[in-house]
């Protein structure tokens, strides 16, 4: 059997976003065909609410998709569009940002933890200018399928693993996106046949895990080759967990400008132009 192997290692480095939000980005940036269809993978959490109580003011999105995981805590969004939601402990938020959507993400406590993901999965060439849309989760509507001792909750996409087809909530037709939470217990090993192609990602965000002999640690992501399935060990005393990302590479030109992601500089252009004149997302 075909393993996939270890392709590029990733440390994730602290940044800051928003109004001071302190986080990891994990990946994002220069190069970003090497993560195609994904563009950015945030982790965020913190104990002290001076990390995260500025949350993210108003700010523009176009021509991408944003998903965010919410493990612990409450997020409001809020959008020039009048959608408002709560986001709570295990709730997912997916937003199509398309043409161009307005919107903030604020804190809803003062104090306690608040942890959770944001992934930004690109849309393609013919829908970047759809109109946005929402879809708000709460954690217990996603699909969580027992694996041995271990659990998977499956937030988007399809595969199989030891004969079970595990599907998530959400699916998109382009991208075919896969976007795993595997709690991986104690000595146990997970074969995941994910289709040829796909970029394929690991990131453990518990403990430590073994990728095809390589250990991946916490706050590491491993990108891996392009054939074969994805192995998963743990030969620890206790569970760790780890997000799979997977997608069908899209191929197209990006061009991205902060929080606008087309395929041209001339898109990017008009994106700026409509934000200042006051007809994005119209």
């Amino acid at each position: 059997m075909n393993i996939r192997k270890p392709v590029e290692m990733i440390r994730g480095r602290p940044a800051s976003d928003g109004a001071g939000v302190k986080l990891l980005r994990v990946f994002g940036g220069p190069q970003p065909e090497r993560f195609d269809p994904f563009l950015m993978l945030d982790e965020f959490g913190s104990q002290e609410a001076s990390d995260y109580i500025g949350g993210f003011p108003p700010h523009p999105h176009r021509g991408f998709e944003t998903i965010t995981y919410m493990l612990r805590g409450k997020m409001e969004h809020r959008d020039h569009l009048g959608n408002v939601g709560l986001l709570n402990d295990g709730d997912v938020q997916w937003m199509t940002a398309g043409r161009g959507i307005i919107h903030s993400e604020m804190p809803r406590q003062t104090e306690g933890m608040m942890r959770g993901f944001q992934v930004w999965l690109n849309l393609p060439a013919e829908n970047k200018m759809t109109p946005a849309h929402y879809e708000d989760v709460p954690g217990e509507k996603l699909p969580r399928f027992q694996i041995g001792n271990s659990e998977i909750v499956a937030l988007a996409g399809s595969a199989e693993v030891a004969g079970v087809n595990v599907k998530g909530y959400f699916e998109r037709p382009k991208t075919l996106p896969i976007y795993w939470d595997i709690h991986l217990a104690a000595g146990e090993k997970l074969q995941i046949a994910v289709p040829d192609q796909y970029v394929v990602m690991l990131y453990a965000y518990e403990g430590s895990v073994k990728v095809a002999e390589t250990t991946l640690q916490p706050q590491h992501l491993l990108r891996l080759s392009l054939d074969g399935v994805v192995e998963v060990k743990n030969d620890g005393a206790d569970e760790v967990r780890v997000l799979l990302l997977a997608g069908k590479p899209l191929r197209e030109p990006i061009a991205q400008y902060g929080p606008f992601v087309m395929n041209t500089p001339a898109e990017i252009e008009q994106a700026i132009v409509d934000y200042r004149n006051g007809v994005f997302g119209q």
